[in-house]
């Protein structure tokens, strides 16, 4: 049990299964039961707006985190290290936009979907690469998780710029001064996690009043913690944090927001209804769309020497690699709920889309794999 707790398998593992049970329950005799739960009332608010406004702030803590991380000592913190990661990303973005765009064209309310096939599960999708082992170059794995967090980074700038609605100026000018202070706290050198923790709860309470979507907090809270210690060898308050939250968001935050928005009742839907523009756009933006704007920018870069392919991949398996990138789910679920907040009609057309779309990018891509990686010559298994 430590050793599957450990592995980068489980989170999207657990993922899977709380997700398929969310779907089991909410088309079984217990749907009523599910639905009673997922609307409850928790500290005054319905659970489902519980989890998605305040336990994913501390989700998108953690992507920024991972974003700051990376781009100060890791696998982005030159230009070389973003360029091909980057590129794709921004690929993999506007292609599966423009599908959803095309198949929605012609419902305007359908519309402010625009961006549900653009994000990339980052769990989902490393959990895929890490149960082919060996069959997968670290390489490849290094360019997925780079990708997914720059494509993570773009789906916070959409959120704030296209998700807000109402804004409140006093709240926003409150939200303005906490940032401040938590820019001049970093720059002073203050290292306490209490401080900023504090000032992080004040922030989120500004940006939820605001009208800009509360996780968005998470994200401006996460850019100000340092990342340097006091001292030589000493672990970064940022380091810290990240290692605190990494397994609280991983087992429990994200499994629990998979189980609130994944259950989608099948009953009474039509195939003329399955197969209407909204989900078609989504399953069809993120299984082909993303592959597609992944695939077709890399390649661009790579062919004019701009950029390489990663070390000891082949072009087949790269390609798979932007199979997988169509894994939305987490992400694609979580825009869809703020582009269709009060339509159930449509928050049950989305999530058909978006698990039909990450299910059949999984499955695909994990095939494509396998296979490109036992067509691999010896010489260059070697």
């Amino acid at each position: 049990m430590k050793k599957l707790l450990h592995s980068p398998v489980a989170p999207g593992l657990l993922l899977i299964i709380v997700s398929l049970l969310a779907i089991a329950l909410a088309n079984s005799a217990l749907a009523e039961n599910y639905q009673h739960f997922v609307h409850a009332s928790l500290f005054g608010l319905p659970v489902e707006k519980v989890v998605n406004d305040v336990l994913m702030s501390v989700f998108f803590l953690l992507v920024g985190l991972e974003i700051k991380r990376e781009l100060l000592s890791g696998k982005l913190s030159s230009w070389s290290q973003r360029l091909l990661p980057g590129a794709a990303a921004l690929g993999g973005m506007l292609v599966p936009a423009a599908f959803f765009i095309f198949f929605n064209r012609n419902n305007p309310q359908a519309l402010n979907g625009w961006a549900i096939p653009s994000a990339t599960d980052i769990a989902f999708s490393l959990g895929v690469l890490a149960m082919l082992g060996d069959k997968v170059p670290a390489s490849l794995k290094v360019f997925l998780a780079a990708l997914a967090i720059i494509d993570d980074l773009g789906a916070v700038v959409i959120i704030a710029a296209f998700y807000t609605h109402g804004l409140n100026l006093e709240m926003l000018t409150g939200a303005g001064i906490v940032t401040l202070c938590l820019i001049i706290m970093n720059r002073l050198g203050v290292k306490s996690l209490p401080l900023y923790l504090a000032a992080g709860g004040l922030l989120w309470y500004f940006v939820y009043s605001s009208g800009v979507h509360a996780t968005v907090a998470g994200v401006i809270l996460a850019l100000c913690i340092p990342h340097t210690g006091r001292t030589h060898g000493q672990f970064s308050p940022l380091s810290r944090l990240e290692v605190t939250f990494s397994p609280w968001v991983a087992f429990l935050i994200v499994p629990v927001f998979g189980f609130v928005n994944a259950g989608v009742s099948l009953h009474g839907l039509s195939v003329e209804q399955l197969l209407s523009p909204l989900p078609v756009g989504i399953a069809a933006g993120l299984f082909a769309g993303k592959q597609l704007g992944v695939a077709l920018v890399s390649w661009l870069l790579i062919s004019t020497g701009l950029a390489r392919i990663p070390e000891g991949a082949t072009a087949a398996q790269f390609y798979g690699v932007a199979i997988l990138c169509g894994i939305g789910f987490t992400m694609s679920l979580f825009i869809g709920g703020l582009a269709y907040p009060d339509n159930d009609v449509l928050q049950s057309e989305l999530k058909i889309g978006v698990l039909s779309g990450s299910l059949l990018s999984a499955l695909a891509g994990m095939i494509f794999l396998v296979i490109a990686g036992s067509a691999r010559r010896p010489e260059q298994i070697a």
